[in-house]
């Protein structure tokens, strides 16, 4: 074994996922043991969305070697997994030619020195505890929960250790209650596959904690020409502002207002959503403050980084920045109604129309189905972007624009297919909310 640091303490990782499709819901278990003992030191788990067998079994790893470092960064660790494929890549006696896995093992590969880490493989019926972890994830998962390690069995899942003794002489039945819960740190990395719109079904059958996939004959329009994955825009409406409640004119002309109370906590429930919801691959924003503070939170939770979008900010409403409807009808009464009569006229005082809104918001979209083909997106921004984008899609008349109903933090989706068609999946879901 590689020399580690003296002052270093010695744990054992062991990890797994399993995916029941491949791909298909997906979700990860780790634990952390004290070699000497067999004592339980930290389980996490996570349901991850829809992924394959192997991008659950490194992400298991990824949260093992965390959880292991947060207890002990000088740490030397054991990993023991089940995934021959895992083990062999990341003891580097394996090249690593899948694009899925190349990211995920460099990941991994940071997280401790590879001189405090070796890698051992083990029979699944050695991995229990991990095992059980990760299905009790997908089990949450399934249901639009995430995990609670309160109500974990997995600790009593572990096999053929009773008594007291050495990890290796597979002993040391531990009390739940003393495992160091580290949840889902790694929370949601989530680079899932966004399911094709018609295409076959799958059922599974796990098997061990994996699963076996079962074809469904395509219906209806499954008969169309499979055009691959679409490019899938997930797009969110930034969490409320103290403008609006009051329903005030905000656009990127105005004072560039930060979330409020009840908008973070909007922000923090859309996050849970999309980590349950598992599809997200990427995440980009309107560069407006309330967007930037709303994809920070999803960010933070499903592991990924945000890239700003400057196509996607909210309409210049010119002088009617921070005004009611009322207050505009009053001030400017003939602007007001060349505005909602024409997608051309713009607001007072140097605003932007819809028109030009449009042309805008349409390059950003073709800028992102050009970078993210076949992915899901997750778009932070606003009202005008979001209807103008499905309105779009439909291909309807501008003024559909003011018969669609945008709450805050509310989801919308639009799936962009190979052929040029567009496909409007939701619109203004709040369930999330609650």
């Amino acid at each position: 074994m590689p020399s580690v640091p003296s002052a270093g303490r010695q744990f054992v990782v062991e990890a797994d996922g399993g995916s029941r499709g491949n791909p298909g819901p997906a979700g990860y278990g780790a634990v952390v043991l004290d070699p000497a003992t067999g004592e339980t030191l930290a389980e996490a788990a996570e349901f991850i969305g829809v992924a394959t067998n192997n991008v659950a079994e490194y992400k298991g790893l990824i949260a093992g070697l965390r959880a292991a470092r947060e207890l002990d960064p000088a740490a030397s660790v054991r990993v023991r997994m089940d995934s021959k494929l895992v083990v062999e890549q990341m003891s580097g006696r394996w090249r690593i030619k899948h694009p899925d896995m190349k990211p995920l093992a460099e990941q991994a590969a940071r997280i401790l020195p590879s001189t405090q880490v070796s890698y051992e493989w083990i029979p699944r019926e050695r991995n229990k505890h991990a095992d059980r972890l990760a299905n009790e994830a997908m089990d949450a998962g399934k249901r639009g929960l995430r995990w609670e390690p309160s109500a974990s069995m997995a600790e009593l899942a572990r096999s053929g250790r009773s008594g007291s003794g050495p990890l290796g002489a597979e002993s040391a039945d531990t009390d739940m209650g003393a495992a160091r819960v580290v949840g889902d740190a790694a929370a949601g990395a989530a680079r899932a596959r966004a399911a094709l719109a018609g295409a076959t079904a799958a059922t599974s059958t796990p098997v061990r904690g994996k699963a076996v996939a079962s074809p469904t004959p395509s219906v209806g329009w499954g008969a169309a020409p499979d055009l691959g994955a679409p490019t899938t825009l997930l797009l969110l409406r930034h969490g409320e502002t103290a403008l609006t409640p009051e329903k005030r004119f905000s656009g990127s002309g105005g004072t560039d207002p930060e979330l409020s109370a009840v908008g973070r906590g909007q922000a923090e429930r859309a996050a849970a959503a999309l980590a349950g919801r598992g599809t997200v691959q990427a995440i980009v924003s309107s560069p407006l403050r309330r967007c930037r503070e709303t994809a920070a939170v999803v960010a933070a939770r499903l592991g990924l980084d945000v890239r700003i979008e400057e196509g996607l900010r909210e309409t210049d409403f010119g002088a009617w920045e921070g005004l009611t409807f009322a207050e505009v009808r009053e001030r400017y009464p003939d602007d007001l109604d060349a505005w909602l009569a024409s997608a051309k006229s713009a607001p007072t005082g140097g605003g932007e129309s819809f028109a030009t809104v449009a042309r805008r918001v349409a390059a950003a979209r073709d800028r992102l189905i050009a970078g993210y083909p076949g992915r899901t997106v997750l778009a932070v921004t606003h009202v005008t972007p979001i209807k103008t984008l499905v309105r779009l899609a439909l291909g309807a008349p501008p003024e559909s624009l003011f018969r669609m109903e945008l709450s805050a933090a509310a989801l919308s989706e639009v799936a962009y297919y190979g052929d040029g068609n567009a496909s409007v999946r939701g619109l203004n879901d709040t369930g999330h909310l609650g």
